[in-house]
C-alpha cells in the first residue's frame, strides 16, 4: 500500500499513481513547467515528509521520541520552509497560475505539521506558505478529500499514554489464561557446560585515550557561545579558557570542481548538505563544537560554498580518527588554526560572529552544540 489497480494496470507508491491519474495541466503544461513539478515533488518526498514524520509521529503514538533527532528534523524543516517562503513570494502556487501536482503533493505533505506542531508562533515566519496552504486547502476538491482543517493552536508533544497503548510493554497483549494442567514430574536432564565463545567482542575504541583532562570544559563554552550576543564577551571568554594542550580549532572548506558546484546552485541544497553532515556526526558531539555556514558566490556562476570552524577535543583532526565521522568531513579542506596567530585568531572570531575568512555574512548558520 498505497496501490492502484485499473483495466489491468497495477501501480505502487503515491507518486507514481499520482502521476499516472494527472492530466496535463497538473503535470504542467510546458517542458521546464513538468520539469518544475517534478523537482516540487522530489522536494517534498526526500526533504519535506522524512523530517515531518520524525517530528509529528511521536507527538501521535506512532514512535518513541528522540530529542536529537526531532531537534534534527525541526532545523530542517525551518530550511525547507524558508526555501518555500521566498519562492512563493510572488506566487499564488508553485508553478504557473493554477494547481499543479507540485501543489497537490507539497501541501498533503505538510497537512500533519499544520494541524500537529505548527503553531501560531512557529508559522509565523512563512507568511507566504500560510497564504498558499490555506489557498490549497479552500480549493473545492481539496476540501473533498482532506475536509476541513483546522491549523494547530498548541504545538502537540510526545503522546506517552498513546505510544504505550499502541506499543504495550512486551509487544503483545496477554493471553487469556487457561486452566493449569496437573504437572507431572519431569526427569532431570544431564546440563552440559556451554562452551566457551570463540570470538571475543569488538573491543570499544577510545579515541580520545591520550587526551589530558582540561579545565577548559566544552559544555561550559558551549552555553556561554549560546547566551551571549556580544562577540566581544565570547572571544574574551574563549582567550581566556581555552586549552592549547587538550583541544584544537580548525578551519573546514568543502573543496568543490566546477562540477561538484553545479549540485550547489540553490541555497537550499547547500544547507541540506550541511544538515546531512551534522545529522551523521552525531557521535561527536560531546567531543566538538561547530559552525557550519555558506556563502554565496558567484564564480564560475552563481553557486553556494560551504566553509566552517570547529573546535574539538584533541590536537589531532578529529574527523580522520573514524571512518563514519569523515564520510562528509573527506570532502572538506581542514586547516589548523592557532588562536595566539593575529591572523588565525582573526579568522576564529569572524566564524563565530558569523561571517566567513573575508568577512562576508554568511546567506545560513548553523551551530554543532
Amino acid at each position: 500500500m498505497p496501490a492502484f489497480e485499473s483495466n489491468g494496470i497495477y501501480l505502487n507508491e503515491s507518486d507514481a499513481i499520482a502521476q499516472y491519474v494527472s492530466n496535463e495541466a497538473l503535470l504542467g503544461g510546458s517542458n521546464i513547467d513538468k520539469a518544475l513539478v517534478r523537482e516540487y515533488i522530489s522536494f517534498s518526498e526526500n526533504q519535506v515528509v522524512p523530517s515531518a514524520c520524525t517530528w509529528v509521529f511521536p507527538t501521535l503514538g506512532f514512535k518513541q521520541y528522540n530529542k536529537q533527532d526531532t531537534e534534527a528534523a525541526i532545523n530542517q524543516l525551518k530550511v525547507c520552509l524558508l526555501k518555500l517562503n521566498k519562492d512563493l513570494l510572488t506566487k499564488t502556487f508553485l508553478v504557473g497560475e493554477r494547481v499543479t501536482l507540485a501543489d497537490i503533493t507539497l501541501c498533503t505533505s505538510l497537512v500533519m505539521l499544520y494541524v500537529q506542531v505548527l503553531d501560531p508562533n512557529f508559522r509565523k515566519s512563512y507568511e507566504n506558505v500560510n497564504r498558499w496552504f490555506v489557498t490549497c486547502i479552500n480549493q473545492p476538491l481539496f476540501k473533498k478529500v482532506l475536509g476541513e482543517i483546522k491549523l494547530c493552536e498548541t504545538m502537540a508533544t510526545f503522546d506517552t499514554k498513546r505510544f504505550q497503548e499502541i506499543h504495550p510493554k512486551g509487544g503483545k497483549a496477554k493471553k487469556e489464561s487457561k486452566p493449569k494442567e496437573e504437572k507431572k514430574p519431569k526427569a532431570v536432564a544431564k546440563v552440559e557446560p556451554k562452551p566457551a565463545a570463540t570470538e571475543a567482542a569488538p573491543k570499544k575504541i577510545d579515541y580520545f585515550a591520550d587526551v589530558p583532562k582540561s579545565a577548559f570544559v566544552l559544555d561550559q563554552w558551549k552555553k556561554h557561545y549560546k547566551n551571549n550576543s556580544d562577540i566581544d564577551v565570547v572571544t574574551k571568554y574563549l582567550e581566556e579558557n581555552f586549552d592549547f594542550n587538550a583541544y584544537s580549532i580548525w578551519h573546514c572548506e568543502m573543496v568543490n570542481s566546477d562540477a561538484d558546484k553545479e549540485d550547489y546552485k540553490l541555497p537550499f541544497m547547500a544547507t541540506n548538505s550541511v544538515g546531512g553532515y551534522l545529522q551523521r556526526i552525531e557521535g561527536l558531539r560531546k567531543h566538538t563544537f561547530g559552525i557550519m555556514a555558506t556563502f554565496e558566490e558567484s564564480e564560475p556562476f552563481k553557486n553556494y560554498s560551504i566553509s566552517g570552524l570547529w573546535i574539538v577535543r584533541g590536537l589531532k583532526n578529529v574527523f580522520r580518527l573514524n571512518p563514519d565521522w569523515n564520510v562528509d568531513a573527506e570532502f572538506y579542506k581542514f586547516t589548523k588554526l592557532d588562536l595566539k596567530n593575529d591572523a588565525d585568531k582573526n579568522v576564529i572570531y569572524k566564524y563565530l560572529d558569523g561571517l566567513d575568512a573575508a568577512g562576508r555574512d554568511c546567506d545560513s548558520f548553523e551551530t554543532f552544540v
